[in-house]
């Protein structure tokens, strides 16, 4: 049995009017659960409940059990649309999986070790994070919680890779199985001043972007007719 248990309705209303009733009325969400080569099926979740275990991390990198009807499917959360001003869950996704088949999934890094960390502490360098997850590939039952990523040997100036990260056997980095120029800078020590100067330049560019004006596409929003406008209170 799985640690997380979501336990859903079948539901048959569709459309935003729909979903916006059982948001403000009910206290509930609406979601959807597809994949497996199985026709998709609209759920409706206790708002509440699927907060509480959201609040747990580990249930974004774990098989999840959902109950409908008396029926049970395992699952791993694919995506979660959020109110954009309030942040609760508006809408979930979930992906059907086979136990004998890979999934991908985005699974959290744990940095360890950071106070005793050689370039903090004998140099006073800060630590940089460029990464707070990566996506790995791998069976159901071999699916990690997190991983680690140990700072206690790092000196100033120095760079983790992805390829410094130790997987768990049967565990494989989707970016690396790309090729080496995929090695992505995980984290870093640097000078104190340098950190400032950066964080000032990456101010800087994210100013300049939201000048551009860009919306995005709005394609993740998309997936579900009765994902919500954003307005719910």
């Amino acid at each position: 049995m799985s640690d997380f248990v979501v336990i859903a309705e079948a539901r048959a209303d569709q459309g935003k009017g729909a979903s916006r009733r059982l948001r403000r009325l009910e206290g509930k969400i609406p979601a959807v659960i597809y994949g497996a080569n199985q026709p998709a099926q609209s759920l409706t979740l206790i708002r509440k409940d699927f907060e509480h275990m959201l609040e747990n991390e580990a249930c974004f990198s774990s098989i999840l059990e959902v109950q409908v009807g008396g029926e049970t499917e395992n699952v791993i959360i694919k995506d979660i649309q959020r109110h954009p001003a309030k942040g609760f869950p508006m809408h979930a996704d979930f992906l059907r999986i086979r136990m004998d088949q890979a999934i991908k999934v985005n699974v959290p890094l744990h940095f360890i070790n950071e106070e005793q960390c050689a370039g903090v502490k004998l140099d006073g360098g800060m630590i940089q994070k460029q990464a707070t997850d990566i996506e790995v590939q791998c069976l159901p039952k071999n699916l990690p919680e997190y991983l680690e990523v140990d700072m206690l040997e790092v000196e100033m100036g120095q760079i983790v890779h992805l390829s410094d990260i130790t997987l768990p056997e049967g565990v494989i980095s989707t970016a690396l199985e790309q090729g080496e120029e995929y090695d992505l800078t995980i984290a870093s020590v640097v000078a104190p001043r340098a950190a400032k100067e950066e964080e000032a330049e990456d101010a800087e560019a994210d100013g300049e972007a939201k000048g551009d004006g860009d919306a995005g596409d709005g394609a993740e929003a998309a997936s579900s007719d009765d994902a919500g406008d954003g307005s719910e209170d």
